[in-house]
């Protein structure tokens, strides 16, 4: 997985979110991203589970 996905915010829709931290859990890779205009953070666990579509 690379430093910066491409997807829509969607508080600001700017396009953009960096790799702020990763670690390695039970059940795969957590990652934390962070929109690059705003802020705006969510969280993602392998392709199980992304905090954003919540």
């Amino acid at each position: 997985m690379g430093m910066e996905l491409e997807r829509e915010c969607p508080n600001c829709g700017e396009t953009g979110f960096w790799r702020t931290a990763s670690m390695m859990i039970h059940i795969g890779e957590k990652v934390k991203w962070s929109c690059n205009e705003c802020g705006y953070g969510f969280v993602t666990i392998d392709e199980t589970v992304d905090t954003a579509t919540a």
